[in-house]
């Protein structure tokens, strides 16, 4: 058979030379050498693809195995020399007409590149090439063939190397983003009405968008956070309309035999595409641009089955929904709600907690400030709340109760933007501690930007609800400097919503990996990305957290539909503890092992005790976070994750314990401070690092001042000086004991320089 073989090539061969010497040589084109056919050309109306992002390509190991048909080519020609193979391959990566076809084919430079380097690398290390291309190859070295007949076959390696290269038309078509309504077709065989209930916090947009959900024979409130799914869930139930509750941890039917209500709230995420409703409401539609949750709020809006959609929130984003609907064929009804309480900006900043007075809400971007104001409210004998992003739902309602509670004697509360919805406050006043808020950019570095106006103006609406006891509301600034900046930003105009947010599903990425078997799911996701076509009503999600997980759980042997599941789990990923848990979890799922009751508790160490200082309660709340994503996992994987009602209820004694921590804040905060070394005037509160926000900047803005230190640098000793008493650093006596020496020393030596250093070394003398 292999000599059939050979002696066919030789004839075919020879009648290639005999071609050659009676025509004259085509030239090089795109189009029709080497038996590659010209790609089809697009018509106007077609959107030409963007090039894929070939950095994304990974290239696959190529076995250097024995040649099929064995020292044949070898037999009928000659050996090849090494050396002269080196010389031929690096003359055909030189030429200019091989580098243009191989583009033709997808292959870029980056892409020439590398399969060149591994098509020479397999001819060179080879021991027995096959004999098609060794008879080239050998022509070639011998002068009777041209060096551009290497093409077909480095091409064939290139395409073994980079699949992607073969099936690149199928791959732009599974990511072609383009038009995401057609992804719905139960909704879009339903002719549905869409009403937006527009207007600012306190406006009552939700409450009538409630109160038509109520009145329907079958509804589904679609919420963003577990906080609003379950206020709903309750009132939905006390106004005698039996409700189901579901979240992504959670399950809970009314029905003593788990029948399913008529009537669902849910978190955004969890919500039905498939089941028909009488009337859907899905809450704060602003956040369907949010870069990393977006595509739930586009999933929800085009693929409900309702009657009818009521879509609640900002104004800024009535323009866009209605182009959005536009694309479906839907009609947009517009309900337009004032506030109902009015809410004022001060002209004066509170720039001393002494100045604080019974429903102050104190707004901080950071656990630094809010273990820090904290202290410092309680040094001056007033209780305070504390609600931040990472405490269990439990204890921020347990907070937000005794807040509210009349008859507490908790006046303040201190809190991070996690007010800004899903808790019912009864504040008079909102203090902003800072304007900035750590943030990622788009090259994932971390930085401090300005919140912008929608940020402020949610936080700011929290002031005087209307459900309250304080019928208006308030809102200003801690430091006197910040005040102006509030004002400018309160006074903009809220950015238009302009897109919505895409995210490729498990279906999408599942026929990615039939094409690129080998790719990793990182890589699938990323490649999918570069290929994908939106337009311009839409974009595609962050998927900078996926890929985190992605990355960490490569090494564990799973099918692909479940590490999709798991990396799409919603886990704090700053959080070393929740990181190792899930580690663990996805090693011992592949294991084909049960997550047991058992092995969980030996897990976290439980029963765990009350925290006695600050690193505790943060490990309790990543405890918290853990036994979160075994409920998580428990609803997609039920057999693998088998106990999850035992699970619920050690977490829900842990919110009992970490509740206990929360209301003991203070004590635990002195505990660290008494456990950590002194450094020197750095905030000693642990946790969160070396400096707030607010604390870095105001420190930014000092470093500006320094340039006019000459002309005011008794003023700004001042501000500073009241800024460390107001932060707990200083004393009243000790500042008026400074500031006797910063002016003895200053008229003594009549130098800024040296006065402070006879300050700093009059206090080490005295330490």
């Amino acid at each position: 058979m292999a000599l059939n073989r050979c002696v066919d090539l030789l004839r075919r061969r020879c009648c290639s030379l005999l071609r050659r010497a009676v025509a004259p040589p085509a030239p090089l084109s795109s189009g029709s050498v080497l038996g590659f056919a010209p790609p089809l050309s697009r018509s106007s109306s077609d959107r030409t693809p963007r090039a894929p992002d070939t950095s994304l390509f990974v290239p696959v190991a190529v076995r250097n195995g024995e040649a099929a048909d064995g020292a044949v080519g070898a037999e009928l020609t000659q050996p090849l020399d090494k050396g002269d193979l080196l010389k031929v391959l690096n003359k055909f990566y030189k030429r200019k007409e091989m580098q243009k076809l191989a583009a033709d084919q997808g292959l870029d430079a980056r892409l020439f590149h590398q399969a060149f380097i591994s098509f020479r690398k397999y001819i060179l290390e080879m021991n027995i090439l096959s004999a098609d291309l060794h008879i080239i190859l050998s022509d070639i070295c011998c002068g009777a063939g041209h060096i551009d007949d290497i093409f077909p076959y480095f091409m064939r390696h290139a395409k073994q190397i980079f699949p992607m290269l073969d099936c690149m038309d199928d791959l732009r078509k599974i990511s072609d983003l383009r038009v995401p309504a057609n992804w719905y077709p139960e909704a879009r065989a339903i002719q549905r009405k869409i009403i937006f209930h527009a207007g600012p916090t306190n406006s009552g947009k939700t409450y009538h968008a409630i109160q038509r959900y109520l009145e329907a024979k079958s509804g589904v409130y679609c919420g963003p956070l577990k906080l609003l799914a379950h206020e709903i869930f309750e009132k939905t139930n006390a106004a005698d309309v039996p409700c189901d509750l579901v979240t992504g941890e959670e399950r809970t039917f009314v029905d003593p035999e788990g029948k399913q209500s008529n009537h669902v709230a849910c978190t955004i995420e969890m919500c039905s595409v498939t089941t028909p409703y009488e009337v859907a409401v899905i809450d704060e539609i602003q956040m369907i641009r949010d870069p990393s949750r977006g595509w739930a709020w586009t999933r929800a809006l085009l693929g409900l089955c309702a009657e009818e959609i009521h879509v609640c929130g900002e104004a800024a984003a009535i323009n866009f929904i209605t182009e959005l609907m536009f694309t479906t064929g839907e009609e947009v009804e517009v309900h337009n709600y004032k506030r109902l309480t009015p809410f004022s900006i001060s002209d004066q900043a509170v720039e001393n907690l002494d100045n604080l007075e019974p429903g102050d809400c104190i707004v901080c971007f950071s656990k630094n400030d809010i273990y820090s104001v904290n202290r410092q409210i309680e040094i001056r004998g007033l209780e305070c709340a504390v609600i931040y992003g990472s405490l269990p739902p439990g204890t921020k309602l347990a907070q937000a109760k005794k807040f509210n509670d009349p008859d507490d004697p908790c006046k303040i509360l201190v809190a991070t933007d996690a007010i800004g919805m899903g808790l019912n406050l009864s504040i008079r006043r909102i203090i902003f501690n800072s304007l900035v808020k750590p943030s990622v950019n788009e090259k994932g570095e971390k930085e401090l930007v300005t919140i912008s106006t929608s940020q402020a103006l949610q936080i700011a609406g929290r002031a005087g609800r209307f459900s309250s006891v304080f019928k208006e509301g308030m809102v200003t600034t801690m430091h006197r400097d910040d005040l102006p900046v509030l004002k400018e930003i309160l006074n903009r105009p809220v950015d238009p919503v302009e897109t919505a947010g895409l995210h490729p599903t498990a279906e999408q990425i599942e026929m990615f990996a039939y094409h690129l078997p080998d790719a990793t799911l990182s890589n699938l996701i990323d490649i999918f990305v570069s290929l994908s076509q939106v337009d311009g009503l839409y974009f595609v999600c962050n998927i900078d957290d996926f890929k985190f997980l992605a990355d960490m759980i490569q090494h564990i042997p799973l099918n692909l539909r479940s590490r999709y599941v798991f990396c799409t789990a919603p886990i704090n990923k700053k959080q070393p503890f929740v990181c190792t848990s899930f580690l663990k979890f996805a090693r011992q799922f592949s294991r084909d092992e049960p997550l047991t009751f058992d092995w969980v508790c030996r897990h976290i160490s439980w029963p765990l005790v009350a925290p006695k200082n600050i690193k505790d309660l943060v490990h309790l709340e990543a405890v918290h976070d853990v036994l979160d994503l075994y409920l998580w996992l428990s609803y997609r994987f039920m057999d693998m994750f088998p106990d999850a009602n035992l699970v619920r209820e050690i977490q829900q004694e842990l919110d009992g314990t970490i509740q206990i921590g929360v209301r003991n804040i203070t004590r635990l905060i002195r505990a660290t401070e008494a456990q950590s070394p002194s450094s020197g005037s750095e905030s000693k509160t642990p946790g969160l690092g070396p400096q707030s926000p607010s604390l870095a900047l105001r420190r930014a803005r000092a470093s500006k001042s320094q340039a006019n230190m000459k002309e005011g640098n008794r003023t700004m000793e001042h501000s500073l000086g009241s800024r460390l008493v107001q932060e707990g650093l200083l004393t009243p006596e000790l500042l008026q004991q400074l500031r006797k020496e910063w002016s003895r020393d200053h008229n003594q030596n009549g130098n800024f320089t040296k006065g402070t250093a006879a300050t700093a070394n009059r206090k080490k003398k005295k330490k």
